[in-house]
């Protein structure tokens, strides 16, 4: 359990000097009292358990909106941990198969197997690469800039292996076995050096300023809209307000995931009144709005970033290809739905997955950019969410209401960090209920809204720099 403090919000990273090194202490010393292979896989589902129910209670947050979802609310707090803590059970189980006589080789074969297991549990199913070990590091930026290189699975693998460096110390089988717990130690301060240099090149370089703004909206309108009929109306009207136009400058607003209640794609030029007197030929609006798709024998929604012109006409289109497990779509749903269940998110049914995620090229009214659209949960993963780095911006947009007043918002941020890295890309959020900020390629929030915070921020200049070894490798 308190390995959790080690993660966002609360960055406790000495923590980890202390736990893991336990674990890897203890699965040793119980390796020479016993040979039972199903007690260890039981030795990792316990401290999985106690790692996954501290830091990801939130969960069942996102069942409190529905009277009907509220019976699920112990399952969520239990089985969700439970079913991960399978994964750390797999990891002292292989462990105790593969552990040498040699502490060395042991220590190193815990950190593999660790790494790898880690990288399934984001990749195996739909993946859910939520609290990784690595991001104890979320604080630690110029170390932390050497995922632009070796990515965030790469850098996992690296601090398990400096965390559980303290039990060679314990229980090496001679002095040159400190050595290797030296060499992590000494490899840290390399990266440590490589990042300030990234930085201080960074900052030497020239900034470019375009001739137009993109403003990001952080609202704090209540997950109400979706339960108690609120009128759309009114929040048209609210995020109007708060994105304040201005009729003489070029703008592109973009405003968070699925912002307007009970308002479809296609729908939205309906309300074309609301827009007119404040919106011009010099503004694009992005946001987040579900689409229906109709089909011979049934009906498709899908979670999409849209973009229109200031007459409502739809320009652009990305439908979301990362789904989230029961909230946006119902894993066996024809079968679930018979006892009464659907998705969290929506009053319909699943979410569609969208086909393909491209890069959107505006091109048109003298804008020109080309973004890379992710929405909310799919900033969580590392590598493949692009084929093509030559594009100039991530814009993550969000709905970070579900979590609750808890520490979900804070965690979901911590990802744009990472991905802003890796990438080597400015990344852009406009959240709702949640944290709006645009970050650096160094990972470094150069402006932000707090959470429960409802303004707006404007994007207008950067340094570029070359894509990087992890975003094109």
């Amino acid at each position: 359990m308190a390995t959790s403090l080690s993660l966002p919000p609360y960055n406790f990273l000495i923590i980890n000097f202390i736990t893991l090194p336990l674990f890897f202490l203890f699965l040793v010393k119980k390796s020479f009292q016993h040979k039972n292979i199903k007690l260890f896989f039981f030795y990792g589902w316990l401290f999985g358990f106690g790692f996954f129910i501290t830091n990801l209670y939130w969960i069942s947050i996102s069942l409190t909106f529905d009277q009907n979802f509220s019976f699920l609310i112990p399952f969520a707090l239990i089985l969700i941990p439970a079913f991960l803590a399978l994964f750390y059970g797999l990891i002292s189980y292989f462990f105790i198969i593969f552990k040498s006589k040699k502490i060395i080789v042991s220590f190193l074969i815990f950190s593999l197997i660790f790494g790898i297991v880690e990288f399934i549990r984001g990749s195996i199913l739909t993946g859910f690469p939520w609290n990784l070990i690595v991001y104890s590091f979320s604080e630690q930026l110029e170390i932390l800039s050497i995922i632009s290189i070796i990515g965030t699975y790469g850098f996992n693998l690296f601090c398990i292996s400096l965390f559980t460096c303290p039990a060679i110390i314990l229980l090496r089988d001679t002095k040159y076995d400190l050595v290797v717990c030296f060499l992590f130690f000494i490899t840290t301060v390399i990266f440590f050096i490589y990042g300030s240099s990234y930085k201080n090149n960074f900052n030497l370089l020239k900034k470019e300023a375009y001739d137009y703004k993109i403003r990001l909206i952080g609202s704090n309108i209540s997950l109400n809209r979706f339960y108690f009929n609120t009128d759309p109306v009114s929040v048209i009207e609210d995020l109007i307000k708060l994105s304040k136009p201005e009729i003489n400058e070029k703008i592109i607003f973009i405003w968070p995931e699925s912002i307007l209640p009970d308002i479809l794609q296609e729908e939205l030029p309906k309300y074309h009144h609301l827009f007119n007197e404040k919106f011009n030929e010099n503004h694009l609006i992005a946001l987040g709005i579900n689409k229906k798709v109709i089909n011979e024998s049934s009906k498709d929604y899908f979670n999409t970033f849209s973009v229109y012109d200031n007459n409502l006409n739809l320009l652009y289109s990305y439908s979301k290809i990362k789904l989230v497990p029961f909230g946006e779509f119902l894993p066996m749903e024809k079968f679930l739905s018979k006892i009464g269940l659907k998705s969290i998110t929506n009053n319909y049914q699943s979410f569609s997955r969208g086909n393909k995620r491209d890069i959107i090229k505006i091109n048109q009214k003298n804008y020109s950019i080309k973004i890379l659209p992710l929405i909310c949960y799919e900033i969580i993963y590392s590598g493949k969410l692009f084929e093509n780095s030559n594009f100039d911006l991530i814009i993550n947009i969000s709905e970070d209401g579900w979590f609750g007043e808890s520490i979900g918002p804070k965690q979901h941020f911590a990802h744009s960090i990472f991905r802003a890295i890796e990438s080597g890309k400015y990344l852009l959020r406009s959240a709702n209920n949640g944290i709006t900020a645009i970050i650096n390629p160094l990972g470094i929030v150069e402006k932000k809204i707090d959470y429960k915070k409802s303004q707006y921020i404007d994007f207008y200049e950067r340094r570029k720099i070359q894509p990087t070894v992890f975003s094109i490798y």
